[in-house]
């Protein structure tokens, strides 16, 4: 990465991410009301689901992932915002939140020029969400919401890159430094997005090291999960296009499972994986 498009958005992205006063891309203004609500301790479900209920899609999307297969083995369809709540638990609100934002960061305008490997990050960051969700509990035995939640915002700092790029056509036009300069910032910008959010040390580390290459011999913490669903997403649906870079090394899965139980665990988790991606939109 060197040219001067690079360095200059890499330095507005520096001076506004250390003032005082953070001024974030409109597609996260929803987060900051879901975040605000979830913080206060005697917040209501009912209060919660008249926040939720005035955004339609959020609404939408809440609705559909309380009867995702993943939320209602039941089988019970619910149509109300505040049972559906009730069902999938407050914290999955946050979840939803961004899940809503990104989607409409993809569907901008501003977007269109990276419309390719903006479907690309969808789809792998829908698809990590849900294997994450899936590895918490099957191996990790930690908080689920928790690690959907971080699997679906590990890479916010490449949806955050992208849409400060599209105002610099040099970036724009050149595919290839526009990779490169994802691949190497977007794990820290994302961390220093979702810190000044005020995101959870616990999800903050995750983030940060999701792409971090090192030895797993189990998959026993919130980092572990999402580097690990990470790498299996990456076999699939990886955001980065092969012709502007190497593909990201997934061979550590076949150290920390053989094949048969990376082949078992996947199919296993496939409806659950299909399950969370269509509900959350992917």
């Amino acid at each position: 990465m060197s040219s001067a498009a690079s360095f200059k958005i890499l330095e507005d992205i520096a001076r506004d991410l250390s003032s005082s006063e953070i001024s974030f891309p409109t597609f996260l203004d929803i987060t900051f009301q879901v975040r605000t609500a979830l913080k206060d301790p005697n917040l209501s479900v009912e209060q919660l689901a008249k926040l939720v209920g005035a955004e339609p899609l959020m609404s939408a999307k809440i609705i559909k992932m309380a009867n995702s297969v993943a939320m209602n083995p039941s089988g019970r369809e619910i149509a109300d915002v505040k049972t559906a709540i009730m069902r999938v638990g407050m914290e999955a609100v946050r979840t939803v939140s961004f899940a809503v934002a990104m989607e409409q960061l993809l569907k901008s305008k501003q977007m269109l020029p990276f419309e390719g490997i903006s479907e690309r990050l969808w789809k792998h960051s829908s698809h990590v969400a849900a294997l994450s969700r899936v590895l918490a509990r099957r191996l990790a035995k930690i908080n689920g919401d928790e690690a959907m939640f971080t699997g679906l915002v590990h890479d916010l700092g490449v949806f955050y890159l992208l849409s400060r790029a599209a105002a610099f056509p040099e970036l724009v036009n050149n595919p290839e430094e526009m990779q490169s300069l994802l691949v190497q910032w977007h794990d820290n910008i994302g961390h220093a997005l979702l810190s000044a959010l005020g995101s959870p040390e616990s999800v903050l580390e995750a983030v940060l090291a999701h792409e971090t290459e090192r030895e797993v011999t189990e998959v026993a913490t919130l980092t572990d999960v999402i580097y690990v669903a990470n790498k299996i997403a990456s076999r699939t649906s990886c955001w980065r296009d092969p012709a502007f870079g190497d593909a990201v090394d997934t061979s550590m899965l076949d150290s920390l499972f053989g094949e048969e139980e990376l082949a078992e665990i996947i199919e296993e988790s496939e409806e659950e994986v299909a399950s969370l991606k269509a509900a959350l939109g992917g």
